[in-house]
């Protein structure tokens, strides 16, 4: 959800570690009185970083409280503890120990940030400004932090020409242009300036009119001047790019009853949140994402109620696969946001990761309840049992779905496809076939679904020429899938050309080596070819990746016994994975 100005048990098994590795270095010993204090801030600055390494930033914040209680003029313990509390917003603990470093440090960057946010969001702009020009950072993003920042204090301060020179000094780069362009229109327009918030918001938009932040705030503009029309003719032009985007859909549901559209940008603290947030989105796209959860949370400090901000930091929490934290984010987004739902739906989500497919549940069905037709909320639910292989249940859900949908268009592949792989699992093969050749209509070249319907065709012996082509087909459009790979393999197999199966599986394998199923079929494919010695070994591996109790089963019958001639072991074979459900 991040974007470009926009779209469990591991944690459970870090979190005991982190604990256990406190209590062993905490451990009282006996020893005099110095060495255990030096002992235990030893042990807590250790278990900060390795708390740190797990992505558990609010026990790490812990154990550097507990460290800086114990030693609070350490440089090195002073700075991890600041990050730390920015990153859990604590704003208050970071403050605090911004105003340390700086005494420590006085370029200090993030320190000189923090604190000059702080002072701007109390109006006290001319203090914010010190602290912005005192950041003694370089490189692209400490010039672009600098420049927006110092931009919105100037704003804050009725200085609207300050404010754009600030902004100016961005023209040293040429990406840097559309940052520049486009909070010189929100620094403009926020001061009445119409006529040259005009000005930049056009430029912006024809610098990039693909930006969801351009395009949503250059038609809000244009309708709140009394160019509705126009306002509409972007949208238009917006949703070529990305159809139904509820932020478009808000927009353009306001002209046609005759509203206003309020702008995205209503006070100077949101202006620099917005600046913020965008500093955020860039850094998680480009893979800081430790820094961007910084820059987000500070954004977040300014204006509670930014969503797209939420939003982001929720995307990166779940790419860390920090399920806890992307569910409490999710949860913080307005119900008045245009996103509201899609963020419920994806703290579902995240609950379900958790195992917390009650709580799950009842958001999903919270959402269906208040909108019966809610078509997300019910593919949701469907995903989420399908995952938890309740596929009689799962399918309920798709077929609601699908009850709801009116005209069909070709995005609704999915709901027939994810259907289809219900039926098939429950033995329902008739209604899986019409779903798998629905979903092919509808999305005819869709990679997954060509798979699923070959292999279930060469499982049954039927179709054989044009399941081939379709699984060919499959490989071609992702060549580096190493499950759709398996597919072409394991057909081959079930086909007896053992050759071309050892070929592909082989490939298969080294696309993903860590998975049970493709090595346990690279086995018997070996075995068939001839190559015995290899295919035990093979088996043997894929007994120690944990597959399956009822794979692991049959994987330790065939290390005893091999398997049985081609004839036999052909039409017993143990199931294929059809991937990609």
């Amino acid at each position: 959800m991040s974007g470009y100005f926009s779209r469990a048990s591991r944690a459970r098994s870090g979190g005991i570690l982190i604990f256990v590795l406190a209590v062993l270095l905490a451990l009282p010993t006996p020893v005099s009185p110095a060495v255990a204090e030096n002992d235990s801030l030893y042990g807590n600055y250790l278990a900060g970083r390795f708390a740190v390494s797990q992505r558990d930033n609010a026990a790490a914040a812990e154990f550097y409280r507990d460290a800086m209680r114990k030693d609070p003029t350490d440089p090195s313990i002073l700075e991890r503890a600041f990050v730390l509390e920015l990153a859990t917003a604590n704003m208050e603990g970071a403050e605090r120990l911004a105003a340390q470093l700086v005494q420590l440090e006085p370029g200090h960057r993030l320190a000189r940030l923090t604190l000059g946010v702080e002072d701007l969001r109390g109006r006290q702009y001319a203090s914010a400004r010190r602290h912005f020009s005192e950041d003694g950072g370089n490189g692209p993003i400490a010039d672009l932090t600098q420049a927006m920042m110092t931009a919105w204090s100037h704003q804050g301060a009725g200085d609207l020409a300050a404010a754009l020179a600030s902004l100016k000094t961005l023209d040293s780069a040429e990406w840097m242009g559309i940052y520049r362009v486009f909070n010189s229109a929100l620094v403009a327009d926020l001061s009445g300036d119409m006529k040259t918030a005009g000005e930049f918001y056009a430029e912006a938009y024809r610098l990039d009119n693909s930006v969801l932040r351009v395009a949503e705030s250059y038609a809000r503009f244009l309708a709140r001047t009394g160019k509705p029309e126009e306002a509409l003719t972007v949208l238009d032009a917006y949703e070529k790019v990305s159809e139904d985007h509820p932020h478009i859909t808000a927009v353009r549901a306001d002209i046609a009853a005759g509203r206003v559209p309020d702008p995205i940008v209503k006070n100077t603290a949101g202006g620099a949140a917005e600046s913020l947030y965008e500093i955020g989105a860039l850094l998680a796209r480009e893979g800081g994402e430790d820094h961007a959860v910084v820059y987000l949370q500070l954004a977040l400090y300014l204006n509670p109620r930014a969503t797209m901000a939420i939003l982001t930091l929720a995307d990166v929490y779940e790419r860390q696969q920090n399920h806890a934290l992307a569910a409490e984010a999710y949860s913080l987004t307005p119900e008045t946001s245009p996103l509201y739902r899609s963020a419920q739906i994806q703290r579902a989500h995240n609950l379900n990761a958790l195992d917390r497919l009650e709580d799950a549940q009842a958001i999903l069905n919270g959402l269906i309840e208040k909108k019966p037709d809610d078509i997300g909320a019910m593919r949701a639910l469907g995903d989420i049992l399908r995952g938890r292989e309740q596929f009689e249940e799962a399918a309920a859900f798709y077929t609601k779905a699908i009850t709801a949908l009116g005209a069909v268009t070709e995005a609704d592949w999915a709901l027939f496809y994810y259907r289809g792989i219900c039926f098939e699992r429950t033995k329902r093969w008739d209604q899986a076939e019409v779903d798998f050749k629905r979903a092919l209509e509808l999305k005819p070249d869709q990679p997954f679904v060509l798979n699923y319907l070959g292999y279930s065709w060469i499982d049954q012996g039927q179709n054989l020429d044009q399941a081939m082509d379709m699984i060919r087909k499959a490989v071609e459009l992702r060549p580096d899938d190493g499950y759709i790979v398996d597919s072409l393999g394991w057909a081959y197999y079930r086909l007896g050309d053992y050759e071309s199966a050892t070929r592909e599986l082989e490939r298969a394998v080294e696309l993903r080596p860590e998975d049970p199923v493709i090595n346990d079929h690279l086995g018997d494919a070996y075995w068939h070819a001839g190559r015995k010695l290899e295919a035990r070994f093979q088996w043997s591996h894929a007994r120690d990746l944990e597959p399956e109790p009822d794979d692991l089963v049959k994987i330790e019958e065939k290390l005893k016994a091999g398997l049985p001639d081609e004839s036999t072991d052909r039409s017993a074979a143990g199931t294929g994975q059809k991937n990609g459900g």
